[in-house]
């Protein structure tokens, strides 16, 4: 009766509007009210609860929307029943995941797999209600039950290990692992860890409802983690993993089998023995997401007639299992060349379901290990390195209109780019010549259709995207990518459609400014889009960019870095390095990223006897041409500073 007692008194403090004479400090402050109200109530340190929640959420509530794992509100309380949806990865488009036409893949064969039992970190939402008292619905849509609920489930893991309800942080080590969900001695191990570094830092901020909290630091904190040794966790199988200590990894192979195709022919799957780095650099890492839940994404990367990648990464507490060694190349980017030089890492979420947002947990386990990649490889950490799988250029014509889309819009790349250590600000004044695309994310909500059925507005929500028009005015049309839409159709503000889309942490050549409006070189194109100084979507930055060398009207742009056909040993058949439908005209200026050579991996065959690394003369510059990125040659271009 205590718990709804308390239940009671809490549902006016962030629920109801305050009074007009309320003082609005005190209206900005109900969240944090609501923590202490709950700590008190539950006997919860309240840095614990803090520290939790910051970890799940960065105490925001998203409106009551659920996350990608049906998480709801600050504390992340599952109810996976109520708002999980599920859907086969690669299902938007129709790509060749592998992209390589010396052996055609079909599409992915794999079948989504029977919904099976909840685990019980995706229903903690039911359990919260039972301990508290509270209403599902309410704990779903009150930020005040939801931390209620969440000190509940605290509690009870604290009594559950044996532990009183002590007033020392340090004493709640086994219970915040235990909060995390996660089945492992070692996720659990890591989700600690991480709440109680929140603890000994501090954190304050203001959260997407307006609501200021804080978390005074406590440097001193040693919390007791041994208690972890009594929680009864299975050990997972790190069987050569290759991540940071820092984070939790599991080894759960993709398999490299031979079999036989419908028609009896051989056949293999699911991906390509290699010796990176020493046969290909590794200079890219490709982020996408799952588009499925956890166990059913698991399940089909162990398909051998499915795809792969090399890493995914659960969102409710960041668990990661690596399915192939970097060494190895995934089927993943719909394009050989990027394929054979990167590293995919799929996230645990859905692209057109905008409110359902990930985990702060997710972040920072996929911003370490991008980290820990990074360094080992020697991979800058820019948007030209670190790209998502929209980034990815088509290899042909033909394919462009069938690359994918994910994450799309609403991964937060400012946030991801923070935990990286590399945030993008401001580096030049005006005449620097290049603008890094960089909007406030919670502030920038442009308006989307199809997230659920075709011309249907998806939910406002934060984008990381910037839409670029034809000239310096809101009603002016979209940009057109005559890759995607060949027969000119403009492009569309469907929430697939990156046809006009910046997105957060590109770079590109600036053309013009007029007022309040900048234009950059896009598609070949003046592209216009709305940079206010007072809430600007673009910062100014410099570097080098290439035109097309001096006397050339124009010059062609590819979609793979391939070599001339001389370069091509007997026995290894010629690859066409074919151009894309779209130029770069004189005048018009595209930001550099890497020099490289002409490359292609031979690798047709099961047997890996005949494979090879075929290497040319001819020398490549990998551009940001639009949405996604692209390859000129360096014979076509030259280089020089962005600036006056």
């Amino acid at each position: 009766m205590g718990a709804l007692a308390s239940a009671g008194l809490l549902v006016p403090l962030l629920g109801a509007a305050p009074s007009p004479g309320a003082p609005r400090q005190a209206a900005a402050d109900r969240l944090q009210e609501a923590f202490a109200a709950a700590a008190d109530e539950y006997h919860v340190p309240q840095s614990v609860l803090l520290g939790v929640s910051y970890l799940q959420s960065r105490w925001d509530a998203h409106g009551g929307a659920a996350s990608v794992t049906g998480g709801y509100g600050p504390m992340h309380l599952t109810d996976a029943r109520t708002a999980l949806a599920s859907a086969p990865h690669h299902s938007e488009g129709t790509e060749d995941p592998r992209g390589d036409t010396s052996r055609p893949a079909p599409p992915p064969a794999a079948e989504i797999p029977e919904e099976s039992e909840l685990p019980a970190r995706l229903k903690t939402l039911p359990r919260a209600a039972e301990l508290s008292g509270r209403s599902a619905d309410e704990l779903r849509t009150d930020p005040a039950a939801n931390v209620e609920g969440g000190a509940a489930l605290l509690a009870a893991a604290q009594r559950k290990l044996g532990k009183p309800l002590s007033g020392d942080p340090a004493d709640w080590y086994g219970a915040v692992a235990r909060f995390s969900g996660a089945d492992d001695e070692a996720t659990a191990a890591t989700y600690a860890n991480d709440v109680f570094a929140v603890i000994r830092d501090g954190e304050q901020r203001t959260t997407d409802a307006g609501q200021r909290v804080t978390l005074a630091p406590e440097p001193g904190l040693r919390p007791d983690a041994a208690q972890l040794e009594r929680a009864g966790l299975r050990k997972a199988p790190k069987g050569g993993t290759e991540c940071p200590k820092t984070v939790s990894c599991e080894w759960i192979p993709a398999p490299y089998e031979e079999f036989k195709d419908p028609n009896g022919n051989p056949d293999y799957g699911n991906h390509d023995l290699s010796n990176r780095p020493k046969s290909q650099s590794i200079d890219t890492i490709v982020i996408h997401d799952t588009e499925g839940r956890w166990e059913g994404v698991l399940k089909m990367v162990q398909d051998p007639t499915y795809v792969s990648w090399q890493y995914s990464l659960r969102s409710t507490d960041g668990h990661i299992a690596q399915h192939v060694k970097a060494k190895d190349v995934a089927w993943h980017a719909g394009n050989w060349y990027v394929n054979a030089k990167s590293i995919g890492l799929e996230h645990e979420g859905f692209l057109t379901a905008p409110d359902t947002w990930y985990t702060e947990a997710m972040y920072r386990t996929s911003a370490r290990l991008v980290k820990y990649l990074a360094k080992k490889y020697d991979i800058p950490l820019d948007r030209q390195h670190i790209l998502g799988h929209d980034n990815v250029q088509g290899t042909v014509p033909s394919s462009i209109p069938g690359m994918h889309t994910d994450p799309g819009p609403y991964w937060d790349w400012q946030h991801y780019f923070t935990l990286l250590g590399k945030p993008f600000h401001r580096t030049a004044g005006t005449g620097g010549g290049v603008v890094t695309v960089a909007p406030e994310y919670s502030r920038n909500r442009p308006e989307y259709t199809g997230c659920g059925k075709p011309g249907e507005k998806c939910v406002p929500h934060g984008s990381a995207a910037v839409r670029v028009h034809t000239e310096p005015r809101d009603d002016a049309p979209l940009i057109k990518d005559i890759g995607k839409r060949p027969g000119g159709q403009p492009s569309t503000i469907d929430v697939n459609d990156v046809g006009a889309r910046l997105s957060t942490g590109q770079q590109y050549a600036v053309a013009e400014r007029k007022g309040d409006w900048t234009a950059v070189w896009y598609l070949g194109q003046k592209a216009w889009f709305k940079n206010p100084r007072k809430q600007p979507t673009a910062v100014d930055a410099k570097g080098l960019v290439v035109t097309p060398k001096a006397g050339a009207s124009e010059v062609p742009v590819y979609g793979r870095a391939y070599p001339e056909k001389e370069a091509y040993p007997a026995g290894v058949p010629v690859q066409s390095v074919t151009p894309l439908p779209y130029k770069i005209l004189a005048g018009q200026k595209y930001v550099v990223g890497d020099k490289v050579p002409g490359e292609y991996f031979y690798s047709p065959t099961f047997d890996t006897a005949p494979h090879k690394v075929v290497r040319g003369k001819d020398m490549y510059y990998v551009i940001q041409y639009g949405h996604r990125v692209g390859y000129v040659r360096a014979a076509d271009v030259q280089v020089a500073p962005s600036g006056k």
